[in-house]
């Protein structure tokens, strides 16, 4: 399941994206149209200026907007950065790997390359998904 953050940042994204090229678009703005906690929103906006995904501009008419197209933003970096990791197990996870603790030779295991290749198309699907096609 995605957290509450990751589908906020999504939220985030795709409403950041319908209005890409027009400029900054205001915190408040983006809270009240998705129905995002502003608070809890302008961390998951700072999180995604610090990726590099998202400028932003201070003042009167500040806010942030899409530093890329929303077809260059991909729904894999954005799940593996808040989520951490795209697999369902540790013992097949890329960026949080821990030995299983339920089998006793990995190698052996028919589960593991079952929840590898749902990992692996999990992974491509999210890859070839941009915020562009969820706007």
């Amino acid at each position: 399941m995605l957290s509450k953050k990751t589908r906020y940042a999504i939220l985030a994204l795709a409403r950041l994206g319908r209005e890409f090229g027009n400029g900054a678009i205001m915190i408040s703005d983006i809270a009240t149209s998705e129905n995002i906690p502003q608070r809890f929103l302008e961390n998951i906006l700072l999180e995604l200026k610090n990726l590099g995904i998202l400028g932003s501009k201070l003042g009167k008419k500040g806010g942030y907007f899409l530093l890329r197209s929303p077809e260059e933003v991909k729904m894999s970096s954005i799940i593996r950065h808040f989520e951490g990791t795209i697999a369902l197990t540790y013992c097949v996870s890329e960026k949080a790997y821990r030995p299983c603790e339920f089998c006793k030779d990995e190698k052996q295991c028919k589960l593991k390359s079952i929840f590898q290749t749902i990992r692996d198309n999990t992974f491509n699907i999210l890859d070839q998904t941009s915020i562009a096609e969820i706007m």
